[in-house]
């Protein structure tokens, strides 16, 4: 048996369908490592509510490696630094690491650890994980690979573990080690493994039921939504064991049906938009790994420069505070700020909102809410806000309309209320809309518009309107379509797959 073996978590905090952990469990001792970068974690673009999130997982993942014999080491410092001290005072004989695709910091690192295993001629050996494909050659056949990995078996946790002798474990850092401020969210949601696979499989065989028609309103998505996506950003939970386990679902349901029981018809449905959404996520972060600058540079240049790169500062702190005058926008931001959680269409209300009415530049609204986001995935979270600022050239420039997103999906204001409460005691009828309430009204409610809530900080059709015709005057110019169509062959989603339509 050969010497031992350094196994790199990052974001991949769990012992099943972990590749690097099982070939190093089965190569020689492991020395299993997870460290806290400052230089990482300090970015800016992280939160105390995810390292309280990544804590909880990390007790879990100890207390797994602990039972089966092994070990989990903390450190907090820089990579390779880390590393380079471990592997001299141990005698490490390879590193395992899954593929990581990740902000522009986390890219550099990962090219200097490969760097550094490489001049130190240590073994460097990293998994690919999810469906992203590193080094993809182009995006036909994306799809093909992408379920060819989904459909391949999972791999067992290891039943046994050497630990390598002699190795301080370490304790997990606080947020004031690495600089942020306190945790202040009440996300509701507890990181590690077994919280993932107990959420999943509720959602699969019970809260998930209404999913299709649920997940649009912030009322009732809480509960009719997985909740599993900070799972997958951490890890703590694989896409491909959520493929598994949805497809064992779906065969279930197929069973009771042949056996001629009764299955609840909205299940077909719901599930199926479940599964398309697992591949949506890949084929996301997928645009990340293939150009890491997207993180801050427009993917359609022609789009560059068309927003202010430094934001209004009144409207910027309106839109970050939840005072625009505009209660369901309002609700939504201050939600976050409550509880790291809001369903996606409320998401891309927020987003543009502050792209169309508030004409914000989306690299400033998008670092702001990676903060706020629990489930903050760089590939999907940066891709997503040029798509929903119209910047993408290939995506349709979607304005949402708040007041009508309001009457739609919160119209006696439920949601408004429980978030805005300066709106607590304004009747129903003005609940979405308080600034056209008359003025007694404003004073037997307690909310005086002006002093009390904000009026609408912007005329939505107006500003929409302008925005719209802005962007669409860049869309239409001959150069933008060539640079869309590059844009879409490096980028743009080829086909439909199995999970998608249900099989």
């Amino acid at each position: 048996m050969a010497g031992p073996q350094l196994v790199w978590f990052k974001r991949d905090l769990r012992i099943a369908d972990h590749r690097p952990l099982a070939e190093a469990a089965k190569t020689g001792p492991v020395l299993a490592l997870y460290v806290y970068e400052p230089s990482i974690w300090g970015a800016g673009d992280l939160d105390a509510s995810h390292l309280t999130f990544v804590n909880a997982a990390l007790v879990e993942l100890r207390r797994s490696l602990q039972r089966m014999g092994g070990e989990l080491v903390v450190r907090i410092g820089e990579m390779p630094d880390v590393l380079e001290r471990l592997i001299s005072q141990y005698d490490i004989d390879a590193i395992h690491a899954h593929e990581e695709t990740s902000t522009l910091l986390g890219y550099a690192r990962d090219r200097r650890v490969r760097a550094w295993a490489k001049t130190q001629r240590v073994p460097f050996h990293e998994s690919p994980t999810n469906g992203v494909v590193r080094r993809l050659a182009g995006r036909d056949g994306w799809s093909r690979l992408w379920e060819k990995r989904m459909r391949a078996p999972l791999i067992e946790a290891p039943k046994k573990l050497r630990a390598v002798e002699g190795v301080e474990p370490g304790t997990f850092a606080t947020s004031a080690q690495l600089g942020l401020l306190p945790d202040l969210k009440r996300t509701g949601l507890q990181g590690g493994e077994r919280e993932a696979h107990q959420m999943l499989d509720a959602f699969l065989t019970e809260r998930g039921v209404d999913y299709r028609r649920a997940m649009s309103s912030p009322v009732t998505a809480f509960d009719a939504c997985s909740r599993i996506a900070p799972h997958l950003t951490w890890g703590t939970l694989s896409v491909r064991q959520t493929v598994h386990a949805l497809q064992i679902r779906l065969e279930s349901m197929a069973l009771r049906k042949r056996a001629g029981k009764y299955v609840d018809p909205r299940w077909s449905g719901s599930l199926s938009s479940f599964g398309s959404r697992l591949r949506w996520r890949d084929h996301f972060i997928q645009k990340l790994e293939d150009e890491p600058g997207i993180e801050n540079t427009t993917v359609c240049a022609a789009y560059e420069g068309v927003r202010p790169l430094e934001p209004d500062p009144v409207r910027f702190a309106a839109w970050c505070e939840g005072r625009t005058g505009v209660p369901l926008v309002d609700a939504c931001m201050r939600a976050l700020h409550g509880g790291g959680y809001l369903n996606f269409r409320m998401r891309a209300m927020l987003v543009s909102f502050a792209s169309y009415d508030l004409w914000l530049d989306w690299r400033a609204t998008s670092h702001f809410l990676s903060r706020h986001f629990l489930d903050y995935e760089p590939g999907i979270h940066f891709c997503q806000f040029q798509m929903q600022s119209g910047v993408t050239g290939i995506n349709t420039i979607r304005v949402y309309n708040p007041w009508k997103q309001a009457e739609e999906h919160d119209a006696k204001g439920v949601f408004v209320k429980q978030w805005v409460p300066e709106l607590a005691h304004v009747p129903t009828d003005f609940i979405l809309r308080p600034h056209e309430m008359p003025e007694m009204i404003q004073l037997m409610s307690g909310c005086v518009i002006g002093q009390d809530y904000p009026a609408p900080i912007v005329d939505h059709a107006t500003a929409a309107r302008t925005a719209y015709d802005t962007l669409w005057d860049i869309r239409k110019q001959a150069s933008t379509r060539a640079m869309a169509r590059t844009v879409y062959q490096k980028h743009g989603s080829r086909a439909e797959s199995a999970v998608q339509r249900g099989l």
